[in-house]
């Protein structure tokens, strides 16, 4: 039986479609990799095509070494000749070999994140700007953007000319972010894709040696290229037009980084005489859950029909479950998922995925998780790579490669301590600038700097050592080398030294940096590549945080539904199901509707998440930013039909809470998406006033509370669990409880300590008063209760509504 014959028809319409523009729309779930690397494979064996003239662009370097690996298990070996890489990956393997036409080295560095803000601080700096007014992440936002849409700094000069004083101002920090990296030979993530597209255009004899080499290209996750990244598949196909682009345009999520939709929306306008294969069986999720999935989606009006569907079985309904409180909706997502892996013993914590909207919903979920004593992880949390003595070590790397890198220079300069002060740092800087050299540069020459010519031999001891490890680097592995460096340097010895309590813990990272180094040699010779540090630190700058998740980690994973992409779990979680939390306010403010649509999509992609079980939650109320918002159901778990859901879709009575939050519920069962669930936010367009599927609330009777659904305080577990982790990491053994020295004390005071709380200051207004607030402006206080923590006040603001908040964040002032 041929390999291919275990593809189902439309994966086999897609896979044999050869020539010419194909757009292959895959569902969730549709075995869209296994199409890619089958095709691969299949014009490798079948249409005898050079592995060398292949193409395959992904979004993540996990997913393009899984692709390679299966290439390689279907022909047996062969897939080395083939590029199977991210766009950014391939952009500096281009750029790398070319880049020096556009005025660069192809020693070029790229700078993460955190070395794009030291530079827009400088920037600012240098510019007097305003950053109380204008914040740094604001420009670099901008800039991004206007990158993505391939604008130079001149470009956007003339598009916003006139505008106004902010966007002047944005092109000026723009210009001279631009003017700094490049004198620091430097590149960032967008620079990676726009001087790529600059190349292509600028030399056409570069273009065409790689229309030429790409004879058949790929590209997956087509619904979330922006501007610059079209471009360049753009230009590259103009050759034999060989071009194959699988995505979804239910899944395109990524707006906010610049994917564009229209790519995939428009693809038969840009090739009319592309083929179109519709993936819809899904091999992931039961039949009720893909139900669900399609009449969410089916509410948006740009996009491309298609309805997923399985033999997998009709599976139970989904959950629904509405609280009185976030901290309710939190416990009951731990204790239901205690409650499952007591009933059912084959599961495991990494069956479990809990999802939300913003990462600041997390905290109340990761107290109630330590609390229950379940492990988890979060994605999202402190990157490896951005730890404070990763980065120290990878800067000695990155001037070692690279001396032109001033950021990396200066990070390192007096790490660990060698007595070389800021002042001198600052006027070695200004001298270099003077003179036109790096920072590094000058530095070799150090006691010639004038005014710091004792200071001066500091730092040519400094530049010596990095010539000292450059020269060990010529005839030496990589591993070796970073053993020499933290040798040389003496930063292991600091860091011993220092008496810091989680010196031992930095240390391991350190090692465990050594180990990637190891495992990045090892992967370089199976690939039959060498292994050099610039690759290495290249490999470093473009993982992503998701890359970096362990599937082997027994752990209840945490997540936002963006890094939830491309994930799968038996049981899922999709909490905060409330209107201005998902959607947002500021999509629920969109004129357009544009932004909604985007929301419905990521709602779309929470729901195919799920395998086997899937429960959506909500709270009647919640904290933010102090104040305690009260807003109605999602709209988009009021687009789920009722015949979907279960029929104990209903909001718990509180039972057993010691919170000190108390908001006391009503009593009774309230179904969820009711009027009474919720209250509409004053002006608001959308109203939770009927129940799902747009029948009316309460149209069934609300079944009793089972045992395994009843929220309540976290009770002791039936069998021992794991010792809980948070924010991404494995943790060093705990010296103290983890509830005293986290932020859980702020929201959950155990009842021995409350005694010796002073009591809350008594506001000077009352029921009746007038009073101002600095956002929500006047109204008039409809109630003030006093709890253990502060007086809880209930003001009527005459443009806002209802708001009900702590007086101690509030600031009312009386009128």
């Amino acid at each position: 039986m041929s390999i291919y014959e275990t593809l189902n028809r439309e994966q086999q319409k897609a896979c044999f479609q050869t020539e010419g523009p194909v757009l292959i729309l895959a569902g969730a779930g549709s075995g869209k990799t296994r199409v890619i690397t089958h095709r691969i494979a299949y014009l490798i064996e079948e249409c005898e095509v050079s592995p060398w003239n292949i193409l395959a662009i992904t979004f993540t370097n996990k997913a393009a070494g899984e692709m390679r690996e299966r290439v390689d298990q279907i022909l047996g070996g062969g897939a080395q000749g083939v590029w199977i890489s991210t766009f950014h990956s391939m952009c500096v393997r281009i750029l790398r070999r070319h880049i020096d036409l556009l005025g660069y080295e192809p020693s070029f560095v790229i700078y993460d994140t955190d070395d794009q803000k030291t530079v827009m601080k400088e920037v600012c700096k240098k510019l007097r700007i305003n950053t109380k007014d204008l914040r740094e992440r604001e420009i670099l936002s901008a800039v991004s953007a206007a990158k993505n849409e391939l604008m130079t700094p001149l470009q956007y000069h003339e598009e916003y000319d006139g505008e106004s004083y902010r966007k002047k101002q944005i092109g000026l920090a723009y210009e001279e972010y631009q003017r700094l990296l490049r004198k620091n030979n430097a590149l960032d993530f967008d620079d990676l894709l726009m001087k790529t597209v600059e190349l292509l255009h600028s030399h056409d004899e570069v273009l065409d040696m790689y229309r030429h080499r790409f004879r058949y290209i790929m590209v997956d996750e087509y619904q979330d290229t922006n501007a610059a990244q079209f471009e360049i598949v753009r230009l590259l196909a103009g050759g034999y037009r060989n071009l194959c682009v699988v995505g979804d345009d239910d899944q395109s999520i990524y707006k906010f980084r610049g994917a564009d939709i229209r790519n995939i929306l428009d693809f038969e306008k840009v090739y009319p005489d592309a083929m179109v294969v519709r993936l819809e069986r899904n091999y992931r999720s039961t039949q009720t859950i893909l139900d669900a999935a399609n009449a969410v989606i089916a509410n948006n009006r740009r996009r491309k029909e298609k309805a997923l569907w399985t033999d997998h079985g009709k599976g139970v309904p989904v959950r629904l479950r509405s609280f009185s409180t976030a901290m309710e909706e939190a416990s009951f997502v731990v204790r239901d998922i205690q409650d499952k892996m007591d009933r059912d013993k084959s599961l495991t914590y990494k069956d479990f995925a809990v999802l939300y909207r913003t990462n600041a919903q997390a905290r109340l979920i990761e107290e109630r998780l330590v609390l229950g004593s379940v492990p988890y992880n979060v994605v999202g949390g402190t990157n490896f790579y951005d730890r404070r003595e990763i980065k120290d070590v990878l800067c000695y790397l990155k001037t070692i490669d690279n001396g032109r890198d001033d950021l990396a220079v200066r990070r390192i300069i007096n790490v660990p301590k060698r007595g070389i002060g800021a002042t001198t740092v600052t006027r070695a800087a200004d001298y270099a600038a003077f003179s036109g050299k790096s920072l590094f540069e000058v530095m070799e020459r150090g006691d010639q700097i004038p005014d710091i010519k004792k200071a001066g031999l500091k730092l040519r001891a400094f530049a010596e050592m990095i010539h000292e490890c450059r020269q060990y680097a010529l005839t030496h592995s990589l591993v070796e080398l970073g053993r020499f460096v933290l040798e040389t340097t003496g930063y292991i010895e600091a860091l011993r030294a220092s008496g810091e309590e989680d010196a031992e813990d930095r240390e391991n990272n350190v090692q465990e940096l050594m180990s990637k180094l190891a495992d990045f040699e090892q992967r370089m010779s199976d690939e039959d590549q060498e292994a050099t540090l610039t690759g290495f630190l290249e490999d470093v700058a473009l993982v992503a945080d998701i890359d970096d998740v362990q599937e082997g980690d027994n752990r209840v994973l945490l997540m936002t539904l963006h890094s939830a992409k491309g994930l799968e779990f038996p049981h899922v979680y999709l909490t905060g199901m409330e209107e201005n939390i998902f959607p947002s306010y500021q999509s629920v403010q969109d004129y357009t509707g544009e932004a909604i649509e985007e929301e419905r999509r990521l709602a779309y992609v929470g729901i195919t998440r799920a395998m086997q079980d899937l429960t959506l939650t909500r709270a009647q109320c919640r904290m933010i930013r102090g104040e305690v918002h009260f807003n109605p159901v999602s709209r988009f778990a009021a687009e789920i039909p009722e015949d979907l859901v279960d029929d104990d879709t209903v909001r718990r009575t509180r039972r057993n809470y010691s919170f000190d939050l108390d908001l006391e519920a009503d009593s009774g069962e309230i179904p969820f998406g009711s009027p009474s669930a919720g209250r509409s936010r004053s002006g608001g367009s959308y109203s939770a006033g009927s129940s799902f599927g747009g029948k009316e609330a309460g149209g069934k009777p609300a079944s009793a509370v089972s045992a395994s659904d009843r929220a309540g305080g976290i009770s002791a577990s039936v069998r021992k669990r794991p010792k809980a982790v948070y924010s991404g990491r494995h943790t060093a053994e705990d010296k103290k409880p983890f509830i005293a020295r986290t932020s859980a004390g702020k929201t959950a005071v155990p009842g021995s300590l409350r005694k010796g709380m002073p009591a809350p200051a008594e506001p000077d207004y009352g029921v009746g008063d007038r009073v101002s607030h600095i956002k929500y402006g006047s109204g008039t206080v409809s109630a003030l209760e006093k709890t253990p923590r502060d007086y809880k006040v209930t003001v009527q603001f005459e443009e806002y509504g209802q708001k009900v908040m702590y007086a101690g964040f509030a600031k009312l002032k009386k009128i």
